[in-house]
C-alpha cells in the first residue's frame, strides 16, 4: 500500500512540475492511423514514425479487390483519428466500412492530385498501352477526380453496389506502382499528420525529405536497368493489369488475361487472343502474382512454351521475412524479378 501512495505522489508532483516549468509536458500519446492496404501502411509508419500507432486493414499479401471488412476491422476505424486510402475507387467496400464504424476522424485520399491512368471498360487488354490512347479521357479523369477529393469516397458506395463493391470504374487505381507518383502520395501523407499531430510536423516533414530522397535514388537506378533492353524485350504478362503506371514509367508494355481487378471476369476468347499474341510476339515469360491464383498464368506459359519469370507484388508487401516487405523493396524485386528475365 505504501509503494502505491508513493507512486501515485510521484506521477502527481511530475504532472505538476511540468505544468510549472516552460517546456516541459508529458509525451503526447501516439496519433491512431489506419491505411486500407500494406502499401499505405507501410509509408505511414516511414513518415509517421514513433509518433503514430498504424493499423492495416488488408495487409501482407492481402487483396484488396476481394477485401470484405471485419467487425474488428470496423473498431479499428472507430478509434481512428487519421484514415487513409488509396482512392480512384480501389476501395469499393470503404464508404461501408467508414458509415457501419460511425469513423468521426479525417478521410485522407493518398492519390489526391494524381492525374490517373484512364481506362475504358470492356477494351482489349492486349492493344498497347500507349499516352495516346488515355488523350480523351484525360479532362474527364480531372474532372472525376477532384470530384472524388470534395466528396473524400462517397462515391465509391454509389459503384459498389452495382459492382459487388469493386468495380474500378474508367480509372486505374494502381499509381502506387509509380516511383514518381508514390512522392504525391508520401506528400499528401506527410501533410495529414501534419495536419492530425502539428506538435510533430518537423519530425514527419524530416521523415518525408528522407524519404523521398531513396525513392527518388531508386527511380533512377531502375530506369537505368531498364534503359538497356531492348526493343523487343519489353512486353510483359502479369496476372491482373496492375502495372501500367510502372510500364509508363519505364517503357515496358504490360499485358494480362484479367482486367483492373482481381475480379475481373476471364473469357476463353480473351485467353486465345493473349495467347495467339504471346506467339506472335515471341513473348517468353509471363509473371505471377502474390495476390492471384497461379493457374491461369501456368496455364498459358504451358500452351505458349513461355517460362514462369519468377512472382511478383501488384498491389500488397509481402510477410516481414519475403523479398517485399517495405513498399521500396517491393519495386526494387519487381524491377529486379522482371530485368532478370527480360535480360536486362
Amino acid at each position: 500500500m505504501a509503494s502505491r501512495r508513493m507512486l501515485l505522489k510521484s506521477a502527481t508532483a511530475a504532472l505538476t512540475l511540468s505544468a510549472l516549468i516552460p517546456g516541459m509536458a508529458v509525451a503526447a500519446d501516439p496519433t491512431r492511423v489506419v491505411a486500407t492496404f500494406s502499401i499505405l501502411g507501410d509509408m505511414v509508419e516511414r513518415i509517421g514514425g514513433e509518433h503514430v500507432t498504424v493499423s492495416t486493414l488488408v495487409g501482407p499479401n492481402g487483396d484488396g479487390h476481394v477485401y470484405q471488412p471485419t467487425p474488428s476491422a470496423a473498431r479499428d476505424v472507430s478509434q481512428a483519428e487519421v484514415l487513409i486510402f488509396n482512392g480512384l475507387e480501389f476501395e469499393g467496400w470503404l464508404d461501408r466500412l467508414v458509415e457501419a464504424s460511425n469513423f468521426s476522424g479525417e478521410l485522407v485520399v493518398a492519390t489526391a492530385g494524381i492525374e490517373p491512368i484512364a481506362f475504358e471498360e470492356g477494351h482489349d487488354d492486349h492493344d498497347d498501352h500507349s499516352d495516346d490512347k488515355h488523350d480523351d479521357h484525360d479532362d474527364h479523369a480531372e474532372d472525376k477526380h477532384d470530384d472524388h477529393d470534395d466528396h473524400e469516397g462517397e462515391n465509391h458506395a454509389d459503384h459498389g453496389d452495382d459492382h459487388h463493391g469493386h468495380n474500378h470504374g474508367v480509372f486505374d487505381p494502381h499509381a502506387w506502382q509509380s516511383l514518381t507518383l508514390a512522392v504525391t502520395y508520401v506528400d499528401n501523407i506527410t501533410a495529414a499528420l501534419a495536419k492530425a499531430d502539428p506538435a510533430n510536423a518537423a519530425s514527419f516533414y524530416e521523415n518525408r525529405a528522407a524519404y523521398v530522397a531513396e525513392i527518388e535514388a531508386l527511380n533512377a537506378e531502375i530506369s537505368t536497368l531498364f534503359g538497356a533492353l531492348p526493343e523487343d524485350k519489353r512486353t510483359v504478362v502479369t496476372s491482373h493489369d496492375a502495372f501500367q503506371y510502372f510500364g509508363k514509367e519505364y517503357g515496358l508494355t504490360f499485358l494480362a488475361p484479367q482486367g483492373l481487378s482481381t475480379e475481373s471476369d476471364v473469357s476463353a476468347k480473351d485467353i486465345a487472343e493473349l495467347i495467339e499474341h504471346m506467339r506472335e510476339d515471341g513473348i517468353s515469360a509471363v509473371f505471377l502474382e502474390n495476390i492471384t491464383d497461379a493457374r491461369l498464368l501456368e496455364q498459358i506459359a504451358n500452351e505458349t512454351d513461355a517460362t514462369i519469370g519468377g512472382t511478383l507484388y501488384p498491389g500488397a508487401l509481402s510477410d516481414a521475412d519475403g523479398p517485399a516487405s517495405t513498399y521500396l523493396d517491393m519495386i526494387r524485386h519487381n524491377a529486379s524479378t522482371l530485368a532478370a528475365a527480360l535480360g536486362s
